[in-house]
């Protein structure tokens, strides 16, 4: 009777199961048709447009691989509430191409949706925008009020106009992370950490229930460095100078008394912005400057992602006759074994620079990298593939973004040249071992380990405590990779281990102070590591090649199917996604517990060492 309940059950879910695959099917048939045979609007750009500069998502080195379908289905279900990223390099083209576009009279930043970026990122759209402005053509800024970070870029506009009941948060630099001591304590969980170095606070959430003053002082120095870079820039294009800006509570609460409270009017008085307006005298604005659209309701404009798909080719093919200098773009935390774009897998980033090196028609490399680290062993990985070539003959340059530090700074090392913008982080020479073992949690539940092994190396498990002479082999290990680290520094920047040690440590600097300390070669960012690469290899005239990873069949044509702006609107639309992200709610503490938290799972290092910035995220 029981075999035949559970038969019959097992029917039912495989009925169901091939009930929904076919239903999917015949969806995905549906939604390709119609994708194939929709006559999408064509885009234009009128003679005096305004390019609107909406960027609405964050700005990134390189895209993170999602899967098309499940992208699909996501936008059905949360109501597209996760931003798209945006490429850097999209932005720089996009404002450069206007710039030359004579259909282009006005660039309007639209900033609203913008989320935080590190100064890096922003000071090359910046650099951007100056050169559009240097063709005499007019930046306007406006928005219902402005992060730090929007108002980096909005500050280089000819005029800042912000909404009356709108204000501006700059509130400076600042890292304020969880620590989980006394938690992991009540939860009798079991802590196994491996050091060395001063200032490696990576692991300290764990450790400690605060900020120890070595890492303190450290953090002191490369987030007032960053803050006096932020000002400096922004007095340079405003009409104040630094002392401006607020930095005390008692500053900023007297001219908060002197305007009653009234964000707009402070904003105005101490010139951040140049007026206030309201979304109507801005449209009306823009319409006495370029004119009106058809249906004389609002002003001629092309938006950022419009216009995109003008100035970049959907499918960008290679000129096989040409030299060329590649790109290789190291992401996100550097993990063992193969990861898609937007993270770091050891073997398939190697894989990038391996295709790099057997393309004949490429003379150079540059690794752009933005990562805070990760695996010792996938960052030495990586380096062993840089090594091999410029045994090849090929000159490589490590061009840093806003972060290469630890396992980042390690694959850096190898390059003929390190660049850097003045804002990167970098450093942070140091390595950890971490683990947790659970054996007291487990026998407050009444759960035991126990048996017998034939060695007493047998048995190593997160269940059971953790030898005590084992813990003194695995800190001998972390002390030997620290060497390790310290001699590859030393071979590729021609000093000593002592001179390295001295200022490694773990500690974090910025580039400009790394420059001086020997750790960098050159400030500037990825235009100027790309000529340098260029120049090494003696290449008068060549293309630039970004190396990617190669999409399956399968997942190409899945990309084609999903990624056309018909399907995303078919799925887009769905009723039951705003009805379920109506109801999604997320707290901005629990975001931050578990950014934190999910770290864990990037621990995935064969022998459990790693070269890892921790704080170098909380600043990205």
């Amino acid at each position: 009777m029981i075999a035949k309940i559970f038969k019959g059950l097992w029917a039912g879910l495989n009925f169901s199961r091939r009930l929904v695959l076919n239903f999917l099917f015949v969806l995905l048939v549906i939604v390709f048709f119609l994708s194939i045979t929709s006559d999408e609007d064509e885009i234009t750009v009128a003679d005096k447009s305004v390019l609107r500069l909406n960027l609405n998502g964050p700005i990134v080195e390189e895209k993170t691989y999602v899967d098309p379908v499940e992208a699909a289905i996501n936008d059905a279900t949360m109501g597209n509430e996760v931003p798209a990223e945006i490429l850097l390099d999209d932005i720089i083209t996009v404002i450069d191409e206007a710039s030359n576009d004579e259909r282009i009279s006005i660039i309007l930043l639209d900033l609203q949706k913008m989320p935080n970026a590190h100064l890096n990122k922003l000071k090359q759209i910046t650099q951007a925008i100056e050169r559009f402005k240097a063709t005499g053509k007019k930046v306007i800024s406006t928005g219902y009020y402005y992060t730090q970070a929007q108002y980096y870029i909005a500050a280089h506009a000819d005029e800042v106009t912000m909404h009356p009941y709108g204000g501006v948060a700059i509130e400076g630099y600042g890292m304020f992370p969880l620590y989980f001591k006394d938690a992991l304590e009540k939860l009798a969980v079991t802590q196994h950490i491996f050091r060395v170095g001063t200032f490696k606070s990576a692991v300290e959430p764990f450790i400690r229930n605060d900020m120890s003053d070595a890492a303190k002082e450290a953090n002191r120095v490369w987030l007032g460095a960053l803050w006096q870079e932020y000002k400096q820039d922004v007095a340079a294009v405003r009409p104040f100078d630094e002392s401006n800006f607020d930095e005390t509570m008692d500053e900023l609460l007297v001219k908060m008394q002197a305007v009653n409270g009234d964000s707009g009017k402070y904003s105005l008085e101490n010139q951040w912005v140049d007026s206030l307006k309201s979304n109507q005298q801005i449209r009306q604005q823009l319409i006495d400057l370029v004119g009106a659209e058809e249906t004389g309701k609002t002003f001629n404009q092309v938006s950022f992602y419009d216009y995109l798909t003008l100035v970049k080719p959907p499918v960008q093919f290679d000129n096989p006759i040409t030299e060329k200098v590649a790109v290789v773009v190291a992401r996100g935390t550097i993990v063992d074994g193969e990861r898609r774009a937007g993270e770091i897998g050891g073997d398939s980033t190697a894989a990038l620079l391996r295709k790099a090196r057997l393309d004949d028609k490429v003379k150079a490399v540059v690794l752009r990298i933005d990562s805070g680290g990760g695996s010792m062993f996938a960052s030495e990985v990586i380096r062993a593939e840089v090594l091999a070539i410029k045994a090849a003959g090929k000159p490589v340059i490590a061009s840093m973004s806003s972060v290469a530090a630890s396992g980042g700074y390690w694959i850096a090392s190898a390059a003929n040249e390190i660049w850097a913008a003045p804002s990167t982080i970098t450093g942070s020479i140091g390595v950890f071992g971490s683990f947790m073992t659970f054996e007291n949690t487990m026998a407050k539940l009444g759960i035991y380990s126990d048996g017998i092994a034939t060695t007493e190396m047998a048995g190593l498990s997160i269940t059971r405590p953790l030898n005590e002479k084992m813990a003194q082999v695995i800190q001998l290990s972390v002390e030997d990779a620290y060497r390790r680290f310290l001699d590859v520094v030393a071979d590729a920047r021609d000093m000593t281990p002592e001179q390295v040690d001295k200022i490694a440590q773990g500690r974090v600097w910025i580039a400009s102070q790394a420059l001086e300390l020997g750790l960098v070669d050159k400030l500037g960012n990825k235009q100027d590591a790309i000529e340098a690469a260029a120049a090494l290899a003696k290449l008068d005239f060549y293309e630039v090649k970004t190396v990617k990873q190669s999409l399956s069949p399968q997942e190409q044509m899945l990309q084609d199917i999903f990624g056309s702006a018909m399907v995303k609107s078919f799925i887009g639309n769905s009723t039951t996604g705003s009805l379920i992200a109506d109801k999604v709610g997320v707290n901005s503490l629990i975001n931050q517990f578990n950014t934190e938290v999910n770290n864990l799972k990037d621990y995935n290092d064969p022998q459990n060492i790693y070269s890892r910035c921790i704080v170098c995220d909380v600043i990205k």
